[in-house]
């Protein structure tokens, strides 16, 4: 009877959703924003929705398909626009590489769109931004504040819905005039099947090659200063000599600097692993370590790491960094955790978990409870049932 009396209201529920997710960026990447592009396409569609990822014609050292290397179904469309790349000369022309790129990708992003067809445009780069004095429902997924915010704050007000990451951008967004009824906070997510896997410490090490009797304190991500990681490698310095702190990620660049300005630390520099590689290094830990820095609103107010929550999932005991990013999704119930860029106080955190099997199992066991509200799914799922 319902559907005699609501039919229009029926069909709107139901009515597969036709996105456009416009994408500023070199796909396949080995950084971490290329991951939460793929995983929420992928989770788009697996609600039920088409979905169409438009990115630009870029060069690309990674030449694997991008579904094989982020390990996703082949469920969405993916359609490349030109562009001029000068990116790949940012030695010589720094930042002007990226300002080229952006505005000549924007053109023909403009009339790719203009006559297309969509329920919903979304991207998460703020130079893309402007498409919303055409498209009004253009919807913006918001990972930092913009440092100029009044070159984008008309655009933003002609965008009918904003996604952030963190309560504390959401709020910085209210303060500086965006309706807070059109802003929802989803935090990123995880693939709980891909790193909730059932080998064993001792038989991932044995994949990995790594010594069976140390104790392995696992760093994993990107090398800047903002991360923290120039903490954790001093803290190492304070910890038993039968620890060793690894370090997975960095570009070649970031990792040869960082071993070389660390080379008196007992630390171990991997560099970039294929993501499919990461759960077995996570599950190979004895300890996981988010050292974040202070010293950035980015680190302190807006992260949302993904590693964060594929920490969670690996079922071994957090360090992470006291932080009001991190407070929203951990506690002293579900991690340790320890004054921001203080070498001591980390170590003193590692410590602890290494020395009380009791403590690490309870946080462990919490943050696994925990974590199973942020998958992928969960996180489409929440968007659209807010604002589709």
């Amino acid at each position: 009877m319902v559907v005699n009396y609501f039919p229009d209201l029926v069909q709107t529920i139901y009515r597969k959703m036709k996105i456009i997710y416009i994408a500023n960026a070199r796909f396949p990447t080995e950084k971490a924003h290329g991951i939460q592009i793929a995983k929420m396409c992928e989770a788009f569609t697996e609600a039920g929705n088409e979905v169409e990822l438009v990115l630009p014609r870029r060069f690309n050292p990674i030449k694997e398909d991008p579904f094989e290397y982020y390990g996703i179904k082949r469920n969405f469309k993916i359609t490349r626009l030109p562009c001029l790349d000068l990116i790949i000369l940012d030695k010589y022309i720094g930042h002007l590489g990226l300002w080229v790129e952006s505005f000549t990708f924007l053109t023909p992003v403009f009339f790719y769109t203009l006559f297309k067809k969509a329920d919903i445009f979304y991207t998460r780069n703020a130079l893309l931004l402007p498409l919303a004095l055409f498209k009004r429902n253009l919807f913006f997924e918001a990972h930092t504040f913009p440092k100029k915010y009044f070159l984008y704050s008309l655009f933003l007000k002609r965008t009918p819905r904003l996604i952030v990451i963190t309560q504390k951008l959401k709020d910085i967004f209210a303060e500086r005039g965006a309706d807070p009824e059109k802003i929802l906070v989803a935090p990123d997510g995880v693939d709980l099947e891909k790193f909730d896997i059932k080998e064993t410490k001792e038989e991932c090490r044995a994949r990995l090659s790594l010594a069976q009797d140390k104790k392995i304190v696992l760093y994993t991500g990107h090398l800047y200063p903002w991360k923290g990681v120039q903490t954790l490698a001093e803290a190492s310095q304070f910890l038993p000599e039968d620890v060793k702190v690894y370090f997975v990620g960095g570009t070649t660049k970031d990792r040869e600097e960082f071993a070389m300005r660390n080379a008196q630390f007992k630390i171990k520099v991997m560099g970039h692993r294929p993501h499919s590689e990461i759960p077995y290094w996570l599950k190979a830990a004895d300890v996981l370590v988010l050292p974040n820095s202070a010293k950035e609103d980015i680190s302190k107010y807006w992260t949302s790491p993904m590693k964060l929550f594929e920490y969670m999932t690996s079922s071994r005991p957090i360090v992470a960094s006291d932080l009001p990013s991190f407070r929203e999704v951990l506690s002293e119930k579900n991690s340790i955790l320890a004054e921001a860029d203080n070498p001591e106080k980390l170590a003193a955190g590692i410590k602890k978990a290494l020395d009380n099997p009791e403590l690490s199992k309870s946080i462990t066991e919490k943050a696994f409870l925990d974590v199973k509200q942020y998958t992928w799914e969960e996180r489409a799922r929440k968007i659209s049932d807010r604002f589709f």
